[in-house]
């Protein structure tokens, strides 16, 4: 193994173990109320020697909770996406839709995910529309905020020579904006997925059903801590595989300067 690959993973492997090592000792001086590693993990080889098991509604295993909350983050990202995005692009381009849109923007974007479930809840009469909904709620702000800034940072020279070349506002889309604003809106999306993600958990939580925020506030509820610590890793190593993808996506978009 080279020396470059050790320093990579070496300091990994270290973090890691002082995380495990910390949660061994705290496992130790709460009295057994905190499971330690070494029960935690054989408590997760149960879980997922069957993920997929499915004896009644309300009790399914892991792997069916994870699928469901996906689902829900694929719809409420979906729809987020196909509406935030090209709304971010009209609103970069044209500077009175930005004067029109920003303040709104600026007073909504910082309001909690959360609460929007209530108006989501009084409007769809189901906690599966709600939840849909907080999650497109939360996620579309990012991909019109990149996409728009995206558009604005478009060198000026590009849109003074489609303005000479009288450039229709479909080649300027295709030829100039789309190329340059990618990126940013990759950015937007990225941001958006991550908070996604989180949202989900803490709405399952709040509307019930299946999922993995359910099955989390379930296992609280029977006083299962070791299945609570199980989930939590489940949910870290989803978010971080998301997280993973799209920055894999991003960069093949990512265009970097050559330089001699």
């Amino acid at each position: 193994m080279s020396s470059l690959n050790v320093e990579k993973i070496f300091p990994p492997v270290i973090g890691l173990g002082v995380l495990v090592g910390l949660w061994a000792l705290i496992s130790i001086g709460t009295s057994s109320s905190i499971p330690s590693p070494v029960e935690t993990f054989q408590q997760a080889m149960t879980l997922f020697s069957d993920p997929f098991y499915r004896n009644s509604p309300n009790d399914q295993g892991v792997g069916w909770n994870v699928l469901a909350s996906l689902q829900r983050v694929a719809i409420g990202f979906g729809l987020a996406a196909i509406v935030g995005i090209p709304a971010g692009f009209v609103i970069g381009r044209f500077e009175l839709l930005a004067r029109m849109f920003n303040p709104i923007i600026s007073l909504l974007r910082p309001v909690s995910p959360l609460a929007w479930l209530p108006i989501g809840l009084l409007v769809f009469k189901g906690a599966n529309p709600a939840a849909i909904w907080t999650i497109f709620i939360c996620s579309i702000w990012p991909m019109i905020i990149n996409t728009a800034v995206g558009v604005q940072r478009v060198p000026q020279d590009y849109m003074n020579v489609a303005r000479v070349l009288q450039l229709s506002e479909w080649k300027i889309f295709t030829k100039i904006l789309l190329p340059a604003v990618l990126p940013y809106t990759l950015t937007g999306v990225r941001l958006a997925v991550g908070t996604a993600w989180l949202v989900i958990v803490a709405a399952e939580m709040l509307t019930g059903g299946v999922g993995i925020g359910f099955w989390v506030w379930d296992e609280w509820n029977n006083l299962n801590v070791k299945n609570i610590i199980v989930a939590i890793f489940v949910i870290g190593f989803v978010g971080l595989a998301l997280e993973y993808a799209l920055i894999r996506i991003a960069s093949l978009f990512t265009y970097e300067e050559v330089r001699s």
